[in-house]
């Protein structure tokens, strides 16, 4: 997926980021917010149409929870492609 993710702003963050996409056609879009660690920590799922987008993440886990400063992966999933972007959380 060529710059479909176009990275988050501002980064560092805090408390909250927008992650600006592209998508060269209308689909179902993933988003999923993974910890140093690994784990899953946010994610969202919906349709978009072609063009830019973003989405707005607040620092929160799926249960409403602020999460812990540090480094977090945001990785955009669209049809069969998939684009992982670093970001940093700074309280």
């Amino acid at each position: 997926m060529k710059r479909a993710l176009k990275g988050n702003y501002p980064n560092p963050f805090n408390p909250e980021t927008n992650i600006a996409f592209a998508l060269p056609e209308a689909g179902n879009v993933s988003l999923n917010i993974y910890n140093i660690t690994g784990q899953l920590v946010w994610s969202h799922s919906s349709w978009y149409g072609a063009g830019e987008h973003e989405i707005t993440w607040h620092g929160k886990n799926t249960f409403g929870e602020d999460v812990a400063s540090g480094i977090y992966f945001c990785q955009l999933n669209f049809g069969e492609k998939s684009a992982t972007n670093k970001m940093v959380l700074l309280k």
